[in-house]
């Protein structure tokens, strides 16, 4: 017998972690600290997200954008022949002693931490960082009913003022007018007038990924998703022409470390309004339009009438087709267990979980009383 069959012969020492598994969990290790360090510190925050966390997901992004689809959602629909897969290499090779499992869970472990290194590094310091209001000097406080029935006044006035330019079908819903691929390149055109404008937004040259499955994706109530593990903006192809322009400046404000869910809402209204494209605007005041009329009805519905009666037909024919549109997604199950899984993850990150959405609406006020 030669030297190579006796090696081969050789039992496996079950006990014993791979190097690169050792240094996975070193660096989770590291990771953790800089975690906490972000937590802690504003300004330690601000200078990771914005100089070795913009560096992170510049990679992501061009590493991914030559993809066609969207490489997160072929990885969620592989998980189940991913989980087949591990449970066979568990059965065939890591089942002979209970060190060997041992082993094998470790190393599982280590994978899912990748996550979080991802995480850390390429995302998760954003929630902790300075906030938008901050850095761009507004003065954000508890709103009244007077100021958000101002404001949506301010943003039915400029949604007049595009309206004109858009067209609309038989069914309600306004006509986008131009491709997917073209609302991508003028909404990145509208980033770099934001960029030159506030330096604290990266600038970066990216895409939105359309999900495959995108109607039945819409019961769960996702409209887009920034996937940080892959640096791609994922868009949810389902939902009303109108509302996609400011979903995708929504993912895309992600996309360049604008973390928490109010700031980037905030984001894409100064993005879509930005845009040279009368329809990009129009998406852009709409939508920040509704979310001050649902706090101005809560607040004080004679006022939300009041308001509601001076948009043109149009534009309300549009709304009502929405609420018709999504009449058949509204009450499901998924969106209910999707909606606590994204509720209890932004509250992880210090946020009000999915109320913060909402909270939106008193960037709109503040930045409306720097209009007038």
């Amino acid at each position: 017998m030669n030297m190579s069959d006796a090696t081969s012969r050789r039992p496996r020492r079950a006990g014993r972690l791979s190097p690169l598994v050792w240094g996975i969990y070193g660096f989770a290790a590291l990771s953790g600290i800089l975690h906490l360090t972000a937590v802690f510190s504003p300004r330690f925050a601000d200078f990771f997200n914005r100089y070795i966390g913009a560096a992170v997901r510049a990679a992501l992004a061009a590493l991914t954008a030559w993809i066609p689809f969207s490489l997160a959602e072929m990885l969620i629909l592989s998980l189940p022949l991913i989980f087949v897969l591990l449970l066979r290499l568990a059965l065939r090779h890591y089942s002979e002693s209970w060190r060997a499992v041992l082993r094998y869970c470790a190393g599982l472990l280590a994978g899912l931490l990748c996550f979080y290194i991802f995480f850390v590094w390429g995302f998760g310091t954003g929630y902790h960082a300075s906030t938008v209001e901050e850095k761009l000097g507004l003065d954000r406080r508890p709103v009244s009913a007077e100021e958000l029935e101002q404001t949506a006044r301010y943003l039915v006035d400029r949604i007049a003022e595009e309206r004109d330019s858009i067209a609309y079908r038989r069914d309600g819903f306004s006509v986008m007018p131009f491709s997917h691929t073209e609302m991508n390149d003028r909404l990145l055109d509208a980033y770099e007038t934001i960029c030159d404008r506030y330096s604290f937004v990266q600038r970066m040259h990216s895409r939105i990924k359309p999900v495959i499955l995108s109607e039945p994706w819409t019961y769960t109530h996702i409209a887009g998703v920034y996937t940080y593990f892959t640096g791609e903006s994922n868009l949810n192809m389902n939902f009303p022409d109108y509302t996609l322009p400011y979903t995708a400046a929504h993912e895309l404000a992600h996309q360049r470390g604008i973390a928490r869910e109010d700031e980037a809402n905030f984001m894409a209204f100064l993005v879509c309004t930005a845009s040279d494209d009368p329809y990009i605007r129009y998406s852009g005041y709409l939508n920040l339009y509704e979310y001050v009329a649902s706090a101005l009805y809560s607040a004080d519905p004679t006022r939300y009438f009041d308001v509601l009666e001076s948009i043109s037909p149009a534009v309300r024919g549009e709304m009502a087709a929405y609420s018709a549109f999504f009449d058949r997604y509204r009450e499901t199950v998924v969106s209910e267990v999707s909606g606590a899984i994204n509720d209890t993850y932004l509250k992880l990150q210090g946020t009000e979980g999915e109320k913060s959405y909402g909270r939106v609406v008193d960037l709109a006020v503040a930045w409306y009383k720097t209009q007038t």
